[in-house]
């Protein structure tokens, strides 16, 4: 059944109404971005004198050493939290119950705590005495190693009880069923939601610049501050050279989970069964004086068909 159960096609005068609603709706968008062109267009930041600082050599060095320093505290914070995830995930299912809470308790404690005061509360000494590089990337870590292992816990949770039943009955033990059926499956099913978590975990890089860590956002304000042009400060332009970085950046991800999906998905179709061949079965027949008829089957298997030999 093609159509939807959810909701009744619309009507003619349904479609009407929906083609002047997109119509009014682009309108009005259109119309925004005009508006906040012109405004700034007003105040002269469409000014070549402004936008011409990123061509100095010095900011874009800048720039890039910004790019690098974030790139780097996201694949450490990326990679650790992904790992840590694993871990608090299986704490979380396990079958001890002082583990099982301990791991609730940790979960929803560092959930609940904001992102910053985490990572400030590292850099200030709690856990002694850190540089704002790593208390960026264990704080990173922590908040999102919970927040990934829930993601997990979902994805296991989702797999069929039978599977893991089958599991057992054929004498795996618990780690290899965890490592060998149910984490596969989960992240197969949870990539998407993974990879956003991932994208925020890069766009949360940019707390580092309130411990004075060097990323992109600490580069940004260094720059908009500094570098006035003819008594102008270049706010607007700043905001948007790296909000396209960021941009850039989150899109390189998305474009990641979708090839890595899609290669999945081709993986998965592409299994192919082989038929088995049974030569003894033909050999068995043609020893008992039967005869052997052997039918080429549409799905590219082999049919062998016995009748009793009426010559013997």
């Amino acid at each position: 059944m093609s159509a939807s159960v959810l909701f009744d096609a619309p009507g003619p005068k349904a479609r009407v109404r929906n083609v002047i609603y997109t119509v009014v709706g682009f309108a009005a968008l259109l119309g925004g971005i005009a508006w906040v062109i012109l405004r700034l267009n007003e105040k002269g930041e469409f000014d070549p004198a402004l936008w011409d600082i990123f061509n100095y050599a010095g900011i874009r060095q800048n720039i890039l050493d910004a790019l690098l320093a974030t790139l780097k505290v996201f694949a450490l914070a990326g990679v650790f939290s992904l790992v840590f995830a694993v871990f608090l995930c299986v704490a979380r299912l396990s079958d001890h119950k002082p583990v099982r809470w301990v791991a609730v308790a940790f979960i929803d404690l560092f959930r609940s705590i904001p992102l910053l005061i985490t990572i400030f509360a590292l850099w200030v000494g709690i856990l002694g005495s850190l540089t704002p590089f790593w208390a960026l990337v264990v704080g990173l870590t922590i908040y999102n190693g919970c927040v990934q292992a829930e993601v997990l816990r979902a994805g296991i949770n989702a797999v069929p009880k039978g599977q893991k039943e089958a599991a057992y009955a054929i004498g795996l033990r618990k780690s290899q069923v965890m490592t060998l059926v149910l984490f596969p499956q989960a992240i197969r099913s949870m990539l998407p939601t993974i990879i956003s978590q991932l994208v925020v975990t890069l766009k949360d890089t940019s707390l580092g610049f309130m411990i004075l860590y060097p990323e992109l956002l600490h580069s940004a304000r260094l720059i908009a501050n500094n570098t006035p042009v003819n008594g102008v400060y270049p706010f607007v332009q700043t905001v948007a050279v790296f909000g396209a970085i960021y941009i850039g950046l989150c899109l390189i991800l998305s474009w990641i989970a979708t090839w890595i999906e899609k290669r999945g998905r081709r993986a998965k179709t592409g299994i192919k069964v082989a038929s088995a061949k049974e030569p003894a079965a033909s050999e068995v027949a043609q020893a008992s004086g039967t005869t052997v008829l052997t039918v080429p089957d549409p799905r590219g298997e082999t049919i062998v068909d016995t009748t009793p030999d009426s010559s013997s």
